[in-house]
């Protein structure tokens, strides 16, 4: 069994999930031809995705490390970004199998009524899949990878059920759809505790500030490929040591804002290819578990949060935290983590957060400073795991993707910032059979939790 993993696992992601999605799809009633081309823009998906973060890891490897020589910065662990945490999740045994495991489970508690979501969220199963892999590598038991993998999965089933009545109100045409996304939910937590402490603070309501407005006021400026342009160059600039230096490397300079300004406008248009590969499989999973299932207190879709990203409040605190999170890294100490591919990756943090705050700009920006100050003490923390995974697939596959620049350790905001990841990783790791065991407790309560209420508003909608 284990030689068929690895043979699997050989031939690389670009490779692997089409055959699984072709396979999928046909099993769920897609014609051949057309579950043929959904495996095949997932295929060229990882292709492009492997393109771009080789041309991020080999631009700014070398100033990086120039810079952090120059300033004396402990900043010793690159910022992969989610693109290589993709890959090295589904370049894993526990990768190659997540989606119908996932979805097995899915069906479930769909049928004893733990959850009210299905999650056709198929691409982003890759955060289930990569908790599951640097588990895998870190303890070297598949059994600890797939356990850790399933574990989040239902966690973050159960927090899409448990804010899907906020989120439906407070965003519009969102009825029926739910956001089972690890990395989103995880910052519930956090957006729960502080909004509370905010609402005990006389007067602090008013401190709000229309979005809207602010938006405006950004114009260009809110531009990711501007953006990414502005953040190359200086990062061109303080790879030198003198003001002479910086006017002869001019034409250098530019060149590395203008590739950083790629690689922050191409990411989001290659995850358009994966959406496009998977959004007929979606469709026909969403099409049967509407005939198979009956539920009286009504099924949520799982969709992406990209479908809320756009919002005001959204764009305008990201932008505002990008600047504000690029201090930190600097200031905090025992940070080694400087975010720069996961800035694309920023508006991500919101989607079940303003739902909490009503979009209040003041209380969204702190809430968000606080997520991403503990944030980053939990990418420093969890980078040697990450880097473990991320050169094992590298050696095995040679995804260039997932290469790492020497001299640096690997490490992504979009994974690692998860209080849902770190958690589970370290009950799993450190305590192995007791952290599992309070894993399983802590995740059946809440399970059972969820059960009671879904049945409670099974029987109040009959009645």
């Amino acid at each position: 069994m284990e030689q068929v993993f690895s043979y699997i696992i050989g031939l690389g992601a670009a490779v692997m999930m089409p055959i699984l999605f072709f396979i999928l799809g046909v099993c769920i009633g897609i014609k051949p031809g057309k579950a043929l081309k959904s495996g095949l823009l997932v295929g060229v998906g990882f292709v492009g995705l492997s393109v771009v973060t080789a041309l991020l890891t080999s631009s700014l490897g070398t100033p990086l490390k120039e810079m952090t020589e120059i300033y004396g910065l402990q900043l010793g662990i690159f910022d992969m970004g989610w693109p290589a945490a993709a890959s090295v999740a589904y370049n894993t045994t526990v990768g190659a199998f997540i989606i119908p495991v996932c979805l097995a489970v899915n069906i479930v508690l769909l049928l004893v009524k733990a959850t009210n979501t299905i999650n056709i969220d198929l691409w982003n199963y890759w955060h289930y899949a990569f908790i599951g892999a640097v588990v895998y590598f870190a303890t070297d038991s598949i059994w600890y990878g797939f356990f850790a993998a399933i574990i989040c999965f239902v966690i973050t089933l159960v927090m899409a059920d448990l804010t899907t009545k906020k989120f439906q109100g407070y965003y519009k045409d969102m009825d029926g759809i739910s956001i089972p996304q690890p990395f989103v939910q995880g910052f519930v937590p956090f957006a729960e505790g502080l909004n509370w402490c905010f609402d005990k603070i006389p007067g602090f309501d008013r401190l709000d500030i229309d979005a809207e407005g602010l938006k405006k006021k950004f114009g260009v400026l809110g531009e990711p490929l501007l953006l990414g342009v502005l953040v190359g160059i200086l990062i061109g600039c303080l790879s030198y040591r003198s003001w002479t230096e910086v006017v002869d490397h001019i034409p250098a300079i530019l060149g590395l804002g203008i590739k950083m300004g790629a690689v922050m406008e191409l990411i989001p248009r290659i995850t358009s290819l994966f959406i496009e590969g998977l959004k007929p499989i979606a469709e026909a999973t969403k099409d049967l578990v509407s005939r198979k299932f009956k539920n009286s207190a009504g099924i949520n879709i799982g969709m992406s949060p990209a479908l809320v990203i756009g919002h005001p409040t959204t764009l305008v605190v990201s932008l505002l935290l990008i600047p504000c999170t690029l201090l930190l890294a600097v200031a905090l100490p025992g940070n080694e983590f400087l975010p720069l591919a996961s800035l694309a990756g920023m508006f991500y943090v919101f989607p079940a957060v303003l739902p909490v705050t009503r979009g209040n700009v003041v209380k969204t920006f702190l809430i968000g400073l606080v997520s991403l100050t503990v944030g980053l003490y939990f990418v420093t923390d969890l980078a040697p795991y990450f880097t473990q995974a991320a050169q094992d697939v590298y050696a095995r596959t040679g995804d260039t993707a997932v290469a790492i620049p020497e001299g640096f350790l690997g490490g992504s905001l979009d994974f690692a910032s998860s209080l849902f990841s770190w958690v589970i990783f370290h009950l799993v790791h450190d305590f192995k059979l007791i952290g599992s065991g309070i894993l399983v407790v802590g995740t059946t309560v809440m399970a059972v939790f969820n059960r009671r209420r879904i049945i409670k508003a099974s029987y109040e909608k009959v009645n």
